[in-house]
């Protein structure tokens, strides 16, 4: 039968060992879904287990392993995560042969990504290499195993000198002994990249204090002589991550980020929104809104005048009027004069409303109303002529 821990993960496959905890497919009987346990040996150091457990508990992000559960099982501690049924980075090597650049650029982005969140939280990895970053079922890097991970202020429980890593991804001052840094894990990426452009390691000896040896003295040989058509933007990023001395590398995983384009962020259509915006606030200024208003006025006052000539014109030109028992129908001049001013008022009050001054300025000079046409003259008096009755003569006499 099988052994369940805390009776609710049943342990169905052993995944790994290491010297620290064994790690197992397991299955959460409560929740009926995959999860990976990791078990202290009997004879580990429970504080380091311990100080693993808070340092992923405290980190969130996609492309980190998360953490499920923490626990004790008759005195040995446990902890749940993830199930990453995608394998290791480390599986995807081929002796010699690089990775694609497409496949490369992605995988360095998401472990950048990674990095940059653990360091915004002032937590140190210090064993970043492909063993270390795992993919999940739709192909997606995370970065695990934090065992050794340091927390800013926090003991390290090492001795100092104590070398604790993989030689072949180890940062020099921690091959010297020296604490480690953002920058360290920063050079384990290089590492990590170098790899992955190339085919093959920056340093490679037969043993391990030969290795430690390169990292600590040596250059590694250029990537442009071992690829040529290497990408030049990723052999410059993990060249400038080999860096000897922590100062001259990229200093933490956001760094590494922002050099690798910041993980696809569509700065493009942003500086095309961003440039929009500013043109939209610039127009209307001061001196445009009075330069639009005098032209809107233009037409008014043009208008006007037109109306003042045909009523001149009427008055000189215009016939006698008719008697006052004949209404006659109005003047053309008059309907003409009534069907042009209206709408010209119309639009230029439609076409004034939207012109508004930007925030802080006083409002433009408004456009000068327009002229009314003058009244139309009085009509002339009516003479009506006088009537005498005389009475009329008698008839002669018959």
């Amino acid at each position: 039968m099988s052994e369940t821990i805390a009776g609710r993960y049943r342990l169905e496959e052993r995944l790994g060992a290491s010297g620290m905890a064994e790690v197992w497919l397991a299955h959460d009987l409560q929740l009926d879904r995959s999860v990976a346990l990791k078990l202290l040996r009997p004879r580990a150091d429970p504080e380091r287990f311990e100080r693993e457990a808070r340092a992923i508990a405290s980190l969130s992000h996609p492309n980190i392993c998360r953490l499920f559960d923490y626990g004790r099982e008759v005195e040995r501690p446990y902890m749940v995560f993830e199930h990453l049924p995608g394998g290791t980075l480390e599986a995807r090597f081929t002796a010699g042969e690089p990775l694609d650049d497409a496949t490369t650029e992605s995988i360095a982005g998401q472990i950048a990504a990674g990095l940059a969140h653990a360091h915004e939280r002032r937590i140190v990895h210090r064993d970043l290499k492909p063993a270390n970053v795992v993919f999940d079922e739709e192909g997606h890097a995370k970065i695990t195993d934090f065992g050794i991970a340091r927390m800013s202020g926090a003991d390290t429980l090492t001795a100092e000198g104590t070398l604790l890593g993989t030689a072949s991804y180890m940062s020099p001052e921690q091959a010297s002994g020296d604490p480690a840094t953002p920058a360290s894990d920063v050079y384990s990426f290089g590492v990590i990249l170098y790899r992955m452009l190339g085919g093959r390691l920056p340093f490679e000896a037969p043993t391990a204090t030969d290795v430690l040896r390169g990292h600590l003295h040596e250059a590694p040989p250029p990537l442009s002589a071992i690829r040529p058509d290497a990408p030049p933007a990723l052999a410059a990023l993990a060249e400038s991550s080999l860096a000897k001395e922590p100062a001259n590398r990229p200093p933490d995983g956001g760094a590494l980020l922002d050099q690798l384009g910041g993980a696809g962020a569509p700065t493009t259509i942003a500086g095309a929104g961003s440039a929009v915006t500013q043109v939209m606030r610039r127009v209307p200024s001061r001196r445009i809104n009075a330069r639009l208003g005098a032209l809107i006025a233009l037409p008014i006052l043009v208008a006007a005048g037109v109306t003042l000539a045909v009523l001149a014109t009427r008055g000189e030109s215009s016939p006698p009027p008719s008697p006052p028992s004949v209404a006659g129908p109005p003047s053309p001049a008059t309907s003409t004069q009534t069907t042009t001013t209206a709408p010209t008022a119309s639009t230029a009050t439609t076409q004034t409303v939207p012109l508004l001054p930007p925030p802080g300025e006083p409002p433009p000079p408004e456009p000068p109303p327009p002229i009314p046409p003058p009244p139309d003259p009085p009509p002339p008096p009516t003479t009506t002529a006088a009537t005498t009755t005389e009475p009329l003569p008698p008839p002669p006499p018959g």
